[in-house]
């Protein structure tokens, strides 16, 4: 149930009353009320007339079912009290749904996540966090919400470097997991023979050519490379969490033999113009800092194609093929401009319908305490396995370890920067993963003491109806996330969520009370249990009933 939408529906014909028109009544949490409006501020620039003279007209003629109170506030705020019945009969109806009140959506999405997308032949590193633990997460909260969801893992497995690493493998005697067991070391050390052997060079250019020609040898060898890289990385999703499966690579290479297509229909419709030797696009309003037009290269000079072209093919196939809706590329803030150049190539090809939407959900990077770039102390970039193998050696339990690190990723808006710090992300206090989790698991230890079945809801105290409202704002919190693909509303509301259950905790005893009040309070924390580990599986974070 949510109850931001219910307020508004009765607090919106006292506001069009006084605008002649319909209004939002930008209903919200707030610290100083159950529920707050400050659409009176928003009218007050139209009507031109006192905010707070708006507000009373309002909380006079509003509609006050399920309002207690209703006051006028600061420079106009409307704050809404509410009553004791209506907060009990919504927490009853979340108690007795499977779904916690939030219903599947009405008009389900076919929506593509585009996540993850290490290269093959190199091993996952710190910067591949982001992307799989963001786009995991929205992928499960779409999904729960009744949406069509495809996952898309496009892996970089196709380009010139896979000449050098094809070519490479030969001098070591062709397939076989001992020649590429370290992914790291076997790239490393055929840049190394590339870079200073000119002989290796040559060959590996040749073999470029017959790999993408279709040479049986080079696709055989190709495949082993792709093979072996895609085991690895499935070992490390397990570890992780996550739920991108074998199902899901979709690499480079699946968009090759579409590459043609894509440049004759842009060429067709006038869309291509050469410039020095390659056909660029320039879509209307990108310009470089000298003011000029800003080129996306389709098709290189040397005849070759860039990730431009391979976007392109996969937004066609995505929309013609899967039926796409709504497609998320979660891939790093530096990638911004790229992407709206590629939709808007896309949406002037007629590629990307105008009810279609593609976003490109950026986000920042992962900084040391430094302030720069996280790296190892030799200034290495570290390893995403490594980095796994920390968090569970921090901690006594794998899920928490691997919970902390996914959380304080999740927890800030995904555009910022974060700095990655173990004690703080390990901490039981604060804005953590563990917080969450031994909050989970206190849950479950009084309904073991209990032996005692939760009853019905009914709530009196204070520190009952905060937890209360924490519980009935899951619903919104949740869609906000979905619909904004913003991760941290869901995370911050269970942080609150959490800090509720422990005041409440501290504040009403359960165990040491008796008959209606008990069974009660019973149910306030058994719902809380099933808030927590929903709102926790959406995001990727394990539950465990014990700590």
């Amino acid at each position: 149930m949510n109850l931001e939408a219910l307020l508004s529906d009765r607090l919106a014909p006292a506001l069009a009353a006084v605008a002649g028109t319909a209004v939002d009544p930008a209903i919200r949490p707030s610290p100083h009320a159950d529920l707050q409006s400050g659409a009176p501020l928003a009218l007050a620039r139209t009507l031109g007339r006192p905010p707070r003279e708006i507000a009373a007209e309002v909380a006079a003629s509003a509609r006050l079912d399920g309002i207690a109170a209703i006051e006028v506030s600061g420079p106009g705020f409307l704050n809404l009290t509410l009553t004791g019945e209506l907060i009990d009969g919504a927490l009853r109806a979340v108690a007795a749904d499977d779904r916690l009140g939030v219903a599947a959506a009405t008009r389900p999405e076919r929506i593509v996540v585009d996540y993850s997308g290490p290269n093959v032949a190199k091993e996952m590193h710190v910067g591949h966090l982001r992307s799989t633990i963001i786009g995991d997460a929205l992928a499960r909260t779409l999904e729960w919400l009744g949406h069509d969801v495809t996952r898309v893992n496009h892996l970089g497995d196709w380009g010139t470097p896979f000449g050098m690493l094809v070519e490479h493998l030969i001098d070591l005697g062709g397939a076989g997991d001992h020649s590429i067991g370290d992914l790291t070391a076997f790239y490393q050390a055929a840049r190394l023979k590339f870079d200073g052997d000119e002989d290796f060079r040559t060959r590996a250019r040749l073999r470029v050519v017959a790999l993408q020609s279709g040479d049986p040898l080079s696709r055989e060898l190709w495949r082993t490379l792709v093979a072996r890289s895609e085991t690895y990385f499935l070992d490390v999703y397990r570890r992780l969490g996550v739920t991108l499966g074998p199902g899901d690579f979709a690499g480079e290479s699946r968009y090759q033999d579409d590459l043609g297509a894509v440049v004759a229909e842009l060429t067709a419709q006038g869309l291509l113009v050469e410039s020095d030797g390659a056909l660029c696009a320039f879509p209307h309003g990108f310009t470089g800092r000298d003011g000029a037009a800003l080129p996306l290269i389709v098709r290189k000079a040397d005849g070759g194609f860039g990730y431009a072209a391979t976007d392109l093919a996969a937004i066609r196939y995505r929309v013609r093929k899967l039926g796409a809706q709504r497609m998320l590329y979660v891939v790093g803030a530096p990638q911004r401009i790229h992407f709206q150049m590629v939709f808007a190539v896309a949406r002037a090809a007629g590629w990307l319908p105008a009810e279609v939407r593609a976003e490109h959900i950026g986000f920042g990077s992962i900084l040391g305490a430094d302030g720069k770039m996280l790296k190892t102390r030799a200034g290495d970039t570290i390893k995403l396995a490594e980095l796994l193998d920390e968090a569970v050696s921090r901690t006594s339990d794998p899920a928490i370890g691997i919970g902390a690190v996914k959380y304080a990723d999740l927890s800030g808006d995904r555009r910022g920067d974060y700095v990655f710090d173990w004690e703080r992300m390990l901490a039981t206090t604060g804005n953590t993963g563990p917080y969450l989790q031994y909050a989970y698991a206190r849950t479950g230890s009084l309904r073991r003491k209990a032996g005692t079945e939760p009853g019905a809801v009914h709530v009196t105290e204070p520190a009952e109806r905060a937890l209360a409202l924490a519980l009935l704002g899951f619903e919104p919190a949740v869609r906000a996330a979905a619909e904004h693909a913003e991760p941290h509303r869901l995370a911050v509301h269970l942080h609150e969520l959490a800090a509720a259950f422990s005041v409440f905790y501290e504040r009403c005893p359960v165990l040491r009370s008796e008959g209606d009040v008990r069974a009660s309070r019973l149910g306030l924390a058994d719902l809380t249990a099933r808030t927590l580990r929903t709102g926790m599986f959406l995001l990727g974070i394990e539950a465990p009933d014990e700590i």
